[in-house]
């Protein structure tokens, strides 16, 4: 049975990656429904905590149905992380995971997510700083370095152990490919085999099916998988894996009415957390993958990801499964 500190988390657990504007309470409430065994949500600001801005701080809501759920944070100043840390623990989470992995130019060229990987000592001060502010264990997703001469994961992961993380997870990507090019799992297979290493050590990067999954477990030797881009509109993802891994053989996929009750279900739980505007503009990113490879589909999903009226939605996506049938997807 993996741990996370006391947290039981399954033989093999899958994780929903943590993804902006993606792994909200909706989003995450269908992952969990379909097999994923631990979330995470979208990263958080440690400064908009600290300022107790809005969206922030709703990033905080999270639900018992969910558990166990890590929230994560990011920022480049060690004062401010160790504060929102403070600030996190008080919503409650199982978890609490520090993004050093997010690669995108805002985040990343301001010294935060995968930006700390040019200052590791930092990095093992913050995450010191940070394991010493909370009692809830605390998590790290990172990646394998800045660049290909930065490949330093192997020491790094020690080092974090050594300052009291529970469990890391590693993207086998440097910031520099960003999401290009195959994921190198060989060094996170050599963190996980470092004799040094006693918390468990989660995969990530390139996982779409359940053969690469069970590739990667039986080649790799991780404790577990943390799936992110796979999942996007396609939650079904996480039981297609277990199911794979217990019997060698492939679920169908899902049918057209089983691909309308997940958007649906997504949608309204959208409006109910984030109210009409929000709730429609955040779940259209979904619609293309939940209805991937539908033929003769665009009409319909031109009006799902351009309609701005609630009632044009729920009509179109009741009209679906009347108009289509499951001998239509080509996927």
């Amino acid at each position: 049975m993996v741990k996370i500190g006391d947290i039981e988390v399954g033989e093999f657990p899958l994780l929903l990656a943590p993804m902006e504007d993606v792994s909200d309470p909706p989003f995450r409430a269908l992952c969990k429904q379909h097999g994923a065994d631990v979330m995470y949500t979208e990263f958080i600001s440690s400064e908009g905590l600290i300022r107790d801005a809005a969206k922030s701080v709703q990033k905080l809501d999270i639900f018992e149905y969910e558990r166990p759920v890590g929230i994560q944070i990011f920022g480049n100043e060690i004062s401010s992380m160790r504060e929102a840390a403070a600030i996190t623990e008080e919503a409650n989470p199982d978890i609490i995971d520090i993004n050093y992995g997010c690669p995108v130019k805002n985040v990343a060229c301001k010294g935060a997510g995968a930006g700390i990987l040019q200052d590791i000592p930092k990095m093992v001060s913050m995450t010191s700083e940070i394991v010493k502010a909370v009692n809830k264990p605390v998590t790290v997703k990172t990646r394998l370095g800045w660049d290909e001469n930065t490949k330093y994961i192997v020491e790094v992961a020690e080092r974090l152990q050594d300052v009291g993380i529970k469990a890391i997870s590693i993207h086998g990507r440097t910031r520099k490919q960003m999401y290009k090019g195959e994921a190198d799992w060989s060094l996170i297979s050599a963190v996980k085999n470092n004799p040094r290493m006693h918390i468990p050590v989660f995969g990530n990067g390139d996982v779409d099916s359940p053969e690469k999954a069970l590739h990667m477990r039986n080649t790799y030797d991780v404790d577990g998988i943390m799936i992110g881009r796979a999942s996007i509109g396609y939650p079904w993802v996480f039981n297609e894996i277990k199911h794979f891994f217990e019997t060698g053989e492939k679920l169908p996929s899902p049918t057209i009415a089983e691909r309308v009750e997940a958007a649906r279900q997504h949608f309204e739980m959208a409006l109910k957390w984030k109210g009409e505007q929000l709730g429609i503009k955040e779940t259209r990113r979904h619609y293309t993958n939940y209805f991937k490879g539908i033929k003769d589909f665009k009409p319909y999903r031109m009006t799902l990801v351009t309609s701005d009226d609630v009632s044009e939605i729920r009509d179109t996506l009741d009209k679906i499964p009347l108009t289509f049938k499951d001998e239509m997807i080509l996927i």
